[in-house]
């Protein structure tokens, strides 16, 4: 796991440790000042140029035969039980030899010399009666969850009477793959890496070859002066290219919107079609149903918002990829990421419809210019209307704008 998201939990991942059929390791691990916020902060201050490098790789395998892959981490956020704000992701399952691929990403990040065990970083190690205190406390937990929560309980447990792994198997498409990774040495380069070790590389014949469509899901967008150049010029040689991503309203991270809102213009004056993901009000019965529902008005059984977190392409109707990738500075040169490209009509079909649910009126603001202005085109109440000021309270407005103005675009 990456160690940014240790903070303050070396006792609890320990204590997981302790099992004796659990290893953790931590990637790019902070040696010093691990002890309290203030000491760990001031420890990242002091090494920042790689203590902000990320292992971002979202990977779930199983005995190196079936695989999971996409944007979901592990936490409440993820599975739609945060009672606040919850992402909706796409993961994608694949197996046979794409997830023995997969296998070796992980074996090298494991094997890598920025792999530690958490046991290095303990003064006293647990036992198996801290172990076995931390399992009392789970179970406590989970029934606390199954009394307050009841439908999110019953839903997570649902697979014990209704089990549904045999019917994914039975649906996936079967087509030729390949799984993509950045280099964990990624994160030892001083600079800019060096681009043998890049995800990016291995992606760019298909970026390049694009000549029909070309469709993002990218929940943080930032495209600095070489995406926006990509994407114009694709566009400019008659490729229809939409983009996906979070309105100012909805992005968890209003400083990357900071990033991405100056380069709307010029995307949209060569014809790039961008629609921004309102933020959905939770419904606790959205999820009572089933088929897949990735961008449905909302979808959390304990009434919370959702924010898109989504990270796939779909290269000409043809091909796609999944994955943890952003599109980026943060994904392209600073963080890991991992994902699996697809040559399947099928299958890209399918993700391409799904898209389109996401980009409808009623769920997006499509961005479009007006005497020369940028306007969001939506839907309510059945009635699609222009707004022409940036749906957005006051402090989204200026956490954006002070990304911009301290000139983060490149760290976003």
């Amino acid at each position: 796991m990456d160690d940014t998201t240790s903070d303050g939990l070396d006792q609890a991942i320990a204590t997981l440790a302790a099992h004796p059929n659990i290893q953790i390791r931590l990637f790019n691990p902070q040696n010093l000042g691990r002890e309290t916020g203030v000491t760990r902060s001031l420890g990242r201050l002091m090494n920042l140029s790689r203590q902000h490098r990320r292992m971002h790789n979202k990977l779930w395998l199983a005995d190196s035969s079936a695989a999971i892959v996409g944007g979901r981490n592990l936490g409440d956020e993820y599975f739609d039980a945060e009672p606040n704000l919850n992402f909706t992701d796409i993961d994608m399952l694949s197996v046979g030899p794409v997830a023995e691929q997969l296998g070796h990403s992980f074996d090298q990040y494991w094997n890598s010399t920025l792999s530690k065990p958490i046991d290095e970083f303990m003064y006293f190690l647990p036992d198996g009666q801290d172990l076995a205190e931390a399992r009392q406390r789970l179970d406590d937990s989970l029934e606390q969850a199954h009394q307050q929560h009841k439908a999110l309980y019953e839903r997570l447990m649902a697979y014990k009477t209704q089990p549904r792994m045999k019917t994914w198997l039975n649906e996936l498409v079967w087509a030729h793959n390949q799984a993509l990774w950045d280099a964990p040495t990624k994160v030892l380069a001083q600079g800019d890496p060096d681009p043998h070790l890049l995800l990016t590389t291995q992606l760019a014949p298909e970026l390049l070859n694009t000549r029909k469509e070309l469709m993002l899901i990218s929940a943080y967008f930032v495209p600095g002066q070489e995406g926006l150049l990509y994407l114009t010029g694709r566009a400019d040689a008659g490729v229809n290219v939409s983009l996906l991503t979070n309105s100012l309203e909805a992005t968890d991270v209003p400083a990357v919107h900071g990033g991405y809102a100056p380069y709307r213009k010029a995307l949209l004056e060569h014809g790039v079609k961008l629609f921004e993901l309102r933020r959905q009000p939770g419904d606790t019965e959205t999820m009572r149903s089933s088929g897949p529902h990735l961008f449905r008005k909302s979808h959390s059984l304990v009434s919370s918002e959702s924010s898109l977190h989504s990270k796939a392409m779909i290269f000409d109707r043809q091909k796609v990829f999944v994955g943890s990738f952003n599109f980026d500075p943060r994904s392209v040169l600073w963080n890991t990421e991992v994902g699996v490209l697809v040559d399947s009509p099928q299958l890209a079909e399918e993700l391409r419809e799904l898209t389109l649910q996401g980009m409808a009126p009623s769920l997006t603001y499509e961005a479009r210019l007006e005497d020369g202005k940028v306007v969001w085109v939506t839907e309510d109440n059945g009635q699609i209307h222009t707004l022409h000021t940036e749906p957005g309270d006051w402090w989204r407005r200026f956490n954006a704008w002070m990304s911009r103005a301290i000139g983060l675009e490149r760290m976003l």
